[in-house]
């Protein structure tokens, strides 16, 4: 994972929590409108994946007792995990790409309904994502996956300063790569070759050879009105866009996308085809059905996308209608460290994955509301362009005044907290009741980021071995781990 080269190390931050009556009257504690719902409150759990659907995406028993401890702690909005739009295998994540997952999403919306006593407003983040392959064996690599043209005889000949390179077979040429030496390699091979074989093939927006990915501006808007169709049919509250991280949407909107048929380049075609899919979402849900969106305040990556281009961004989303903008920060595979062969690239072990996810071993500015900066900038943009759109800010929130000052100082519009409602769900109740000093205070070292990395069951350390001798605890696959936090005993 990725460190500053001269950390410092942040303790949690102390306060002072409110009594009931002090929260009672806090802004935090106020309701907010968001299109056509209305939040009981300015709290808000983010997406989080827990690796709980089955390897077809199905809703499981584990992912239904998930949603409803969460919802038990009552935020006032909860957004379920990343769940893809198109029905291709995708491990243990959540589907909606077709009918058949409705009777589990339907069952996931009850539950949250019944625990939460019908106070928590429920979304759904719909996601699309290219391909993205296991780092190869470099024998399987140069046998089966590269595909030999003259270039790399070329190449070979040049380097070698032997002609018969150039009338060399394939075999030959897999032969000599096999067993040549990394400088070798790094002479024969293009950058996008160098990345399959020491990253694993990952598929970019900007591969308009392939048909598939040329396609997307045509197909993509019809997935995704179809997912937020079934989405509005299963009983959720409403719909979140995945526009962020290392994803197709978020590729789109980034600056590294050069595509030439007027969906890359210029900031205002390569929100093109966001801009369309939201309006093939919008008709196909109707106007009183709640659309939000998850985009980049900044892209944390060479060339990449900065707060000028997520301002121009936001503007563009509230004026197109969106009913909130839910503001994150990098998460990109163009700067993640190298997996290990057999595993794949995972797109926060980078700067821009720290940005994402902040720990305690930080810079000077620490890992706590990091974020805000970027978010309070595009709120004012998006204001001052005449827009009341609401604004979520996330990343790093933990307190109730950390919370409360972003509200009142106008950075944000609702305050979201996922790594702290992961270390305890019931922090909004219990906030509320004046009881916080009861709260379970998240560490921020990312012991579920490691988990989620690993493609484990997620847990927090805070509780996941903790009490274990309770009846009836579902425990995780490796047997070690409960996969639930205890029970608030009041």
């Amino acid at each position: 994972m990725w460190k500053f080269a001269n950390p410092i190390k942040h303790p949690i931050p102390e306060t002072i929590w409110p009594t009931g009556e002090e929260a009672a009257r806090s802004l935090l504690f106020q309701p907010i409108r968001i299109g056509p719902i209305m939040l009981e409150h300015r709290t808000w759990v983010p997406a989080m994946v827990p690796w709980r659907a089955t390897e077809d995406g199905f809703v499981t028993q584990d992912n239904l007792d998930w949603y409803r401890r969460f919802a038990a702690g009552r935020p006032a909005a909860l957004v379920v995990e990343a769940t893809g739009v198109r029905d291709i295998a995708s491990g243990p994540l959540l589907r909606i790409g077709d009918d058949r997952f409705l009777p589990g999403l339907r069952k996931l919306v009850e539950v949250v309904r019944e625990a939460s006593e019908g106070h928590t407003k429920l979304f759904i983040q719909i996601i699309d994502f290219l391909s993205v392959k296991r780092r190869p064996e470099p024998a399987k690599f140069f046998q089966r996956f590269l595909r030999i043209d003259e270039r790399h005889r070329r190449a070979l000949a040049e380097m070698t300063g032997d002609g018969k390179w150039s009338e060399a077979d394939d075999e030959a040429v897999r032969h000599f790569l096999l067993h040549a030496s990394d400088q070798a390699i790094d002479n024969v091979l293009d950058a996008r070759e160098l990345e399959s074989l020491r990253f694993g093939y990952r598929e970019r927006v900007t591969d308009v050879d392939h048909p598939h990915v040329r396609d997307l501006p045509q197909v993509l808007p019809g997935i995704f009105a179809a997912a937020a169709g079934r989405a509005r049919e299963a009983g959720f509250d409403g719909v979140e866009l995945h526009y962020a991280h290392a994803y197709t949407m978020a590729g789109f909107l980034s600056a590294l996308n050069d595509r030439a048929d007027g969906y890359g380049g210029p900031r205002e075609n390569r929100a093109r085809l966001p801009l369309e899919v939201y309006r093939a979402v919008r008709e196909r849900v109707g106007g009183e059905y709640g659309v939000g969106v998850r985009f980049l305040g900044d892209e944390v990556i060479a060339g990449g996308n900065r707060v000028d281009d997520a301002i121009y961004f936001g503007v563009e989303f509230a004026k197109a209608g969106f009913d909130y903008l839910s503001i994150s920060k990098g998460g990109k595979f163009e700067d993640a460290e190298q997996p290990k062969v057999g595993q794949a690239v995972y797109p926060y072990t980078g700067q821009s994955g720290y940005e994402c996810m902040p720990t305690t071993l930080s810079d000077s500015r620490g890992p706590f509301g990091r974020s805000v900066p970027v978010v309070e900038q595009i709120k004012h943009a998006v204001n001052q362009a005449g827009f009341e759109t609401p604004v979520v800010a996330t990343g790093g929130i933990t307190t109730f005044d950390q919370a409360e000052a972003i509200l009142k100082r106008g950075a944000a519009d609702i305050v979201g907290m996922a790594r702290q409602a992961l270390a305890d769900p019931d922090w909004f109740i219990k906030v509320r009741l004046g009881r916080g000093e009861e709260v379970r205070r998240c560490t921020y070292t990312n012991y579920c980021e490691a988990l989620d990395q690993a493609h484990k069951q997620v847990t927090c350390k805070l509780w996941d071995r903790k009490y274990l001798d309770e009846p009836a605890i579902a425990m995780a696959s490796d047997g070690r781990r409960r996969l639930l936090p205890p029970e608030w005993r009041r």
